[in-house]
């Protein structure tokens, strides 16, 4: 939603915010019942040294009156680079085996260790249908399917939407479920197991390695199936409050329950000795439940000049992961038909309880444990700058650039040998790049 300095229709502002608020899109005020209104947008991700991504989205709306509105999306995503393992780096070079099992690839002394065979095409699906059921009800129902290389999710959804106070207040409660299955290639590693290095790996000869029958048993030992699951639900409580005729206000609250397989089968920790140096590779383990609370405001005010846009959000699980984000926008129109838009995120979260960045080899092996940096104490920033123009036909063009930079931090562990001569917690930095245009 985006506010003007025109005067405000408390009634279509707050309509807005309510599909804001429950995730469905609305139709501009005037538009005519019978056309269809398009977002489409080109995306850009990209990592230094890491992961890049391109997505491509498509957006529909239709309005069919009285309150009633079908929209649906279209997201394609192809992902290439580089992924961390959680593995240390070493003072030497590191031979790993890639998780279908055939080939190995080599990580340079003092560099921490990337499987640059990360690949990924995704395709995601979405359709939300709302429509009145009462006097100042609305109800919302939808679906979302998502298909990876090795990852496919189904999910259903349904809210309600209820204004009171003139219209000036709207109550919402939403449901959502989810179920994942995730078919990783090489199949399920038994967690905690080590990791099994591929003698004959090196000279990528796929005959050579099938006919390699010790290493086959160790690495069929190290694995407990083929795929695994786990279900996601969701409940969102909100209001979405007209403060006056500038000033709009939400408020969320949101809980979600996941139950099965959150490990992440391409994660792994090093095992060292007193010296920091690697003995011995184990896969993670990560608990099969977890619930997660969230707190969030978000508060829009028109000026004269443009539209102020700021937000907060507060998380906390059992995992122990405390996070706040502040995100804010500032619409500042430029002419009648152009506007620029900075763009500031701030992000900070503590460590999960079982999130260790290497294991010690005279210590037991915990029930849980995981090395991936996004489990780990950071802080994170964006900012960036967002360009849009309305055509003279009436569509909008708009061009986005943005930097991204996370930094892990030391959450308290004490670093043996030669660990304190290499970078455990590198910084991530990355560039978005987005043009979009709706029609």
């Amino acid at each position: 939603m985006q506010l003007t300095n025109k005067p405000i229709s408390i009634g279509a502002a707050l309509a807005a915010a309510t599909c804001a608020l429950l995730g469905a899109p609305v139709a501009n005020a005037g538009e005519s019942d019978e056309l269809w209104q398009f977002d489409t947008a080109l995306m850009y991700y990209g990592e230094t040294d890491r992961v890049t991504a391109v997505e491509a989205i498509i957006a529909a709306t239709k309005d069919f009156g009285d309150e009633q509105i079908f929209s649906g999306k279209v997201t394609i995503d192809g992902l290439t680079g580089a992924s961390a393992t959680g593995a240390v780096a070493q003072p030497t070079a590191q031979t790993f085996t890639r998780p279908s099992g055939e080939g190995n690839y080599v990580t340079p002394a003092g560099e921490t260790p990337l499987d640059d065979t990360f690949h990924d095409t995704r395709l995601q699906l979405t359709a939300n249908w709302t429509q009145p059921i009462a006097d100042n009800m609305r109800a919302t129902g939808g679906f979302n399917f998502s298909n990876e290389y090795d990852y496919l999710s189904f999910a259903v959804n349904g809210s309600l939407a209820y204004d009171l106070n003139q219209k000036n207040t709207t109550l919402s409660l939403g449901l959502s479920y989810a179920f994942d299955t995730i078919k990783p290639e090489g199949g399920i590693p038994l967690a905690l197991s080590s990791v099994v290095i591929n003698p004959n790996g090196d000279d990528g000869n796929e005959q050579e390695n099938e006919n390699n029958s010790e290493f086959a048993d160790d690495f069929n030992l190290s694995r407990v199936g083929d795929s695994d699951n786990k279900d996601t639900i969701d409940v969102m409580v909100g209001v979405t409050q007209v403060i006056n005729r500038r000033m709009l206000m939400q408020f969320n609250y949101g809980l979600s329950m996941v139950d099965g397989y959150t490990t992440d089968p391409f994660k792994y920790l090093s095992v060292v000795n007193e010296q920091g140096l690697t003995q011995d590779l184990r896969y993670e383990n990560r608990p099969t439940q977890r619930t997660r609370n969230s707190f969030y405001w978000q508060t829009k005010y028109a000026m004269d000049f443009g539209v102020a846009d700021i937000s907060y959000r507060f998380a906390t699980d059992d995992w122990k992961i405390d996070s706040h984000t502040i995100d804010s926008r500032l619409r500042i129109n430029l002419t009648d038909s152009t506007y620029i838009q900075p763009h500031l995120r701030y992000y900070q979260q503590a460590a999960a309880e079982f999130y260790r960045p290497f294991l010690l080899e005279d210590a037991a092996l915990p029930e849980f444990v995981s090395a991936d940096y996004r489990l780990g104490e950071m802080t994170a920033y964006t900012v960036g700058l967002k360009y849009g123009m309305t055509l003279d036909n009436g569509n909008e063009l708009a061009f986005r650039l943005e930097y991204y930079q996370q930094t892990p931090k030391n959450a308290g562990f004490s670093e043996p040998g030669v660990l304190q001569d290499v970078d455990l917690y590198p910084s991530l930095k990355a560039v978005i790049a987005q043009v979009s245009y709706r029609f």
